[in-house]
């Protein structure tokens, strides 16, 4: 008879002990819904496991004048209603409050949302993108703050040192736009989803999720918003059709979709989520 394998369960009561016990071997337990589909997908779960529901900073949304701080134990149920109706936030909103479903949103946490790395689908990683963040992780030698994109590129290597704490963002957006194609239902997996933000020199950035295995920034197509008269299309359709021209993104296969499909709504996400920033930014 095989012998059945040993695991430990601890609850870190400061982040210097969540830390400790990070280099030692154990697994953060962020992601837990996606961590405990590991069997389904031929990987092992970890032999130690370390919790930070009671470490209280973690679970904290401070917003300033100037600048909000999200504790990374933040649930998408509580980051959609600590910033409803705050403007400029609107993408960060439809991230939190449209993924995954109610159950899962009251228990799901932003930071694991990020840290599951092999997780395409994230919502917040697109959103947060978009809105500009910094992230900050807590390491051996103090806290580190890096820009989400170089987070989201090497969080593999980042999250075997460090745990991420924090998420950090500026109060200069005006409008912005989460817009999320799901196959069937608003519950399942995004085929594609694209975030927009609008700051107030007009400036757009914009971000993709779902279709490659990491969400990244749409480079191409903010410069041509930026090269239009004004420095935004005058309308959603000139939107969408900038974005059928200048689409570079190489879409992944997967169960729920092929990638030549992602690739091929990502101009009619575009243009729901220009439609979106010109309503609340009062342009339409």
């Amino acid at each position: 008879m095989a012998q059945s394998m040993e695991r430990s369960f601890i609850a870190a009561g400061s982040i210097e002990e969540a830390v400790a016990s990070r280099m030692v071997g154990a697994v953060v337990l962020a992601g837990g819904t996606w961590l405990m589909r590991d069997p389904l997908r031929g990987v092992e779960l970890p032999e130690a496991v370390v919790t930070l529901h009671r470490i209280p900073f973690l679970s904290e949304v401070i917003i300033d004048a100037d600048h909000m701080v999200i504790g990374a134990g933040v649930t998408h149920e509580a980051l959609g209603k600590a910033l409803r109706g705050i403007a400029g936030f609107e993408a960060l909103v439809g991230a939190a409050e449209g993924a995954a479903n109610p159950g899962i949103r009251r228990v799901a946490t932003i930071g694991g949302n990020l840290c599951s790395i092999d997780f395409a689908e994230a919502d917040l990683a697109p959103a947060l993108l978009a809105c500009g963040a910094a992230v900050e992780l807590e390491t051996t030698s103090g806290a580190k703050r890096i820009d989400i994109a170089d987070f989201l590129n090497d969080r593999r290597a980042l999250l075997e040192q460090a745990i991420l704490t924090k998420i950090l963002l500026r109060r200069d957006l005006i409008a912005s736009a989460h817009i999320r194609l799901p196959l069937r239902k608003a519950g399942d997996y995004p085929v594609a989803i694209v975030s927009m933000a609008l700051d107030a020199d007009k400036c757009c950035r914009i971000a993709v999720g779902s279709v490659e295995p990491v969400a990244r920034r749409w480079t191409a197509l903010e410069q041509a918003f930026a090269g239009e008269p004004g420095g935004f299309p005058r309308d959603a359709e000139r939107a969408a059709a900038l974005a059928a021209e200048h689409n570079d993104f190489q879409g992944r296969d997967g169960t729920e979709a092929e990638g030549w499909y992602r690739l091929q709504v990502l101009p009619v996400l575009v243009k729901r989520g220009v439609a979106a920033l010109r309503a609340t930014e009062g342009l339409a």
